[in-house]
């Protein structure tokens, strides 16, 4: 196995991208050190509801869907297809076996009867509790090292790093919500 050198200078402060610089940046510009931690971060976050949720044979689409249906109670499929920007297919796929498990309900639109609308059921919800459980204490360890006004940086970085081009209508939501909802 190849050694690691994790010895590399960081990039300074004006290592970002001018305004109509090409998207191209030398080799000294690149932000490796933050790359990497997210990279590990994610692997990480994720991993622990992942163990999880082979025990159901189900994957991180299945967390995702059930996470926002979860979050957002009639969640229409047209909406829940933006948030995860996945195709009908995968999501048709995951949604069959959520349903016919017993984790989401589908029911039609009250005004519009072509409308989907998704909702959790009670195993649904104790199964996101579970892995929201999971990755809440993985969030406190690391909020417990940097303090408590290390959580309004984390939530402005984490802000920073969504494209808000063409935002869906749960992350308007969510970034309407500003910090009022960060203890739900």
């Amino acid at each position: 196995m190849a050694d690691i050198n994790f010895s590399r200078p960081s990039p300074g402060p004006d290592s970002r991208p001018a305004e109509g610089r090409s998207h191209t940046p030398r080799p000294g510009d690149l932000r490796w050190d933050i790359i990497e931690l997210l990279f590990f971060a994610y692997r990480d976050f994720v991993g622990d509801a992942d163990h999880e949720l082979e025990a159901f044979g189900f994957g991180r689409a299945h967390h995702r869907v059930l996470h926002f249906v979860h979050r957002y109670p009639g969640l229409k499929v047209a909406d829940l297809l933006d948030v995860l920007r996945i195709t009908k297919q995968s999501l048709g796929r995951v949604l069959k076996q959520l349903l016919d498990q017993g984790y989401i309900v589908q029911k039609t639109g009250n005004n519009d009867r072509r409308q989907r609308l998704l909702f959790a059921t009670a195993k649904g919800e104790a199964l996101v509790a579970k892995l929201a459980g999971l990755q809440t204490d993985r969030i406190n360890r690391a909020l417990r090292e940097i303090g408590p006004s290390g959580a309004d940086t984390v939530r402005q970085f984490l802000r920073a790093m969504i494209d808000h081009d063409d935002p869906d209508k749960v992350l308007e939501t969510i970034l309407r919500a500003g910090n009022a909802t960060a203890k739900e």
